[in-house]
């Protein structure tokens, strides 16, 4: 494709952002539907972040993602924030309005959801207790997002009890926190395990989680997607559950931000997948 003055223009801000896919997956939605645009990968510190931000419609951008360590901080940059963004705490797109207004939105949720529906036929949050391990930014928003899809309990597992209590305490809804020390008991009747740390991915511990109390009909989903099959991704298809890995999030939550900059709503699909997943073979 060739650029004209005309080209729309995206990108996203992070530091270091080196390691971000967003470049590859949202190049091969520009190729694929011949749309005049770029998206580029902004490496900007923290002590730059409202300057970088104020001048994406001074440079003509449509808007932006934000990777780590972004997300937080850019909240109080933003003139509006939905209020899905609102509740997690965390920008991860922004888009550029009249007169240069920023809007912040949060799709991290969306695309956590997004990735169980495509992967798994009929799922829906309804369908029982879901666990969540970890306290973080990411399981922040997964939290919303399955209050959100109608869970009727999310239990909450976390090393340190007191952040899983002040998290459970700020986002509300039918969250309960369970100690680490009984992290397995958890399980029980369990209809979603989701690991919602950096443990499994390369060069990270494991996850130390016994599964033998999890239902074996329970649907088990990692955010990690290096490597694509986490151990525990791969002690629970050994044991039968269904899985999900990692990288179908990444993907799904790009999709609202592409739509609003570019003017096209771009699909998940296995082309898509293969050519993301090359990219982070490369890295």
């Amino acid at each position: 494709m060739t650029l004209t003055g005309n080209a729309k223009k995206a990108g996203v801000m992070g530091w270091p952002i080196g390691h971000s896919l967003s470049p590859a997956l949202h190049g091969y939605w520009l190729r694929h539907h011949r749309i005049d645009g770029a998206y580029v990968p902004m490496g900007v510190r923290p002590e730059h972040l409202a300057a970088a931000l104020r001048a994406l419609p001074v440079l003509g951008f449509a808007g932006c993602n934000l990777t780590i360590p972004h997300k937080e901080a850019a909240l109080g940059l933003m003139d509006r924030v939905d209020p899905v963004a609102r509740r997690i705490g965390a920008v991860n797109t922004v888009l550029v309005g009249a007169e240069g207004m920023l809007e912040g939105r949060n799709t991290d949720g969306f695309g956590f959801i997004e990735n169980l529906r495509g992967a798994i036929a009929g799922w829906t949050g309804r369908r029982g207790p879901a666990v969540v391990i970890g306290a973080g930014g990411a399981a922040r928003a997964i939290l919303v997002a399955l209050i959100d899809a109608g869970a009727p309990e999310i239990r909450l597992v976390n090393r340190t009890e007191a952040r899983a209590a002040a998290l459970a305490t700020e986002i509300g809804g039918p969250i309960r926190t369970i100690v680490w020390q009984r992290r397995g008991m958890a399980l029980r009747e369990a209809a979603l395990l989701v690991n919602a740390t950096n443990r499994g991915m390369t060069g990270e511990a494991a996850l130390d989680l016994p599964l033998d109390d999890l239902p074996q009909e329970a649907v088990v989903t990692d955010i990690v997607y290096a490597p694509l099959e986490t151990p525990l991704l791969a002690a629970a298809r050994r044991r039968g559950n269904p899985v999900v890995d990692g990288l179908g999030m990444l993907l799904h939550q790009a999709r609202p931000g592409f739509a609003a900059w570019f003017g096209v709503a771009p699909s998940v699909t296995p082309a898509l997948r293969a050519a993301v997943m090359e990219s982070l073979a490369r890295e």
